[in-house]
């Protein structure tokens, strides 16, 4: 199967050109130094001279990723993203991207951000192990890190705190269980589910705008309740599917590249799409992540974090509090937030 860019409907924002249209562009004066770029460029080259010459590789990346996002910090986001594009210029970029994660995650071959592919790097999944292998040794000590950094352990922790919620509803409502996933990818959280296996689900909806995502669900999960759905979050927004009712309904990573009114409404939607005590669940990474200066410069994957307060304002402009029991709360290491809604009976 060839890869080729897939075209999106505009409403998911999972671009970095998209993004940006909804992120702080201006430059922030008064807080660069005389030559920031200069300085920055120099201490790249001397983390390139260190990787070429130490077999330390996570200690190395470890003081790479905190030294770039303090740099970040320092200069504001804005002076950041205009200088960016010089950082990418850094033959160090040849180093970082022998990992096959940094690599997949830069080159971005399904055309979007956070790709199903690239989180079955962060999910160690058999799918990738051919890639893994055949990168060079630097590239697997790279990937060694990559993949056990705060923000790869808390996307785990997502999956499984997923498949944990899906067989919690199944033992609450039964066999008549029906799920709603958005922006799916492969629904990896399925392969984690006791009740998906043991049967204890009649309908779980798996809807992704990537066809080849789709493909996958449809390869690996055809004749089990999962159905397979090729749509876009539009396309619901705008009810061109007759889905139904759900008894819950969540999206894991579609949040983070949503901006606050698309959020909102796409709330509102699936709070319509449950039935009477239904569970809608969403997930967002959380602001001071510490690898998301190096995840936005040199992976090109840049996420709209948010804090507990931003996931408040979303479920307080989507519903009627008196109507629902919600929390927000957080992942084991804070990395990932979470907002629970459910309808009361």
């Amino acid at each position: 199967m060839s890869l080729s860019p897939t075209h999106f409907d505009g409403e998911s924002l999972i671009t970095p050109e998209l993004l940006a249209q909804h992120g702080p562009l201006a430059i922030e004066m008064g807080r660069t130094s005389d030559d920031p770029v200069t300085d920055i460029l120099a201490t790249l080259s001397i983390f390139e001279v260190l990787f070429q010459n130490r077999s330390d590789t996570a200690h190395v990346l470890t003081e790479m990723v905190v030294y770039i996002n303090r740099e970040r910090k320092r200069l504001g986001h804005g002076t950041w993203k205009a200088i960016s594009p010089i950082l990418r210029q850094h033959s160090i970029c040849a180093i970082l991207h022998q990992d096959p994660f940094t690599d997949w995650s830069f080159r971005k071959p399904r055309g979007y951000s956070g790709d199903a592919h690239l989180l079955d790097y962060i999910y160690l999944h058999p799918n990738v192990e051919k890639s893994v292998s055949g990168a060079s040794a630097l590239g697997q000590r790279l990937y060694a890190y990559s993949k056990d950094v705060s923000s790869s352990v808390a996307v785990r922790e997502r999956r499984d705190l997923l498949a944990k919620l899906v067989d919690e509803t199944a033992a609450q409502v039964g066999p008549e269980t029906e799920i709603l996933t958005l922006a799916a990818g492969h629904l990896r959280e399925a392969e984690k589910s006791e009740a998906f296996r043991d049967g204890g689900i009649k309908r779980w909806v798996a809807l992704d705008q990537d066809p080849f995502s789709v493909a996958v669900i449809n390869q690996q999960f055809g004749g089990t309740a999962v159905e397979p759905l090729d749509g876009s979050v539009k396309g619901y927004l705008a009810d061109a599917y007759e889905l139904g009712q759900f008894d819950l309904v969540y999206a894991a990573g579609l949040y983070d590249y949503l901006p606050r009114a698309v959020a909102i409404k796409l709330t509102r939607k699936c709070l319509q799409s449950l039935k009477p005590g239904g569970t809608f669940l969403f997930a967002n990474f959380a602001e001071d992540m510490i690898d998301d200066a190096f995840r936005e410069t040199f992976m090109n994957w840049e996420l709209l974090l948010r804090s507990e307060a931003d996931m408040w304002d979303i479920i307080n402009m989507s519903v009627d509090r008196n109507k629902v029991q919600a929390d927000v709360y957080t992942g084991e290491n804070g990395v990932v937030i979470y907002g629970k809604i459910q309808l009361r009976v």
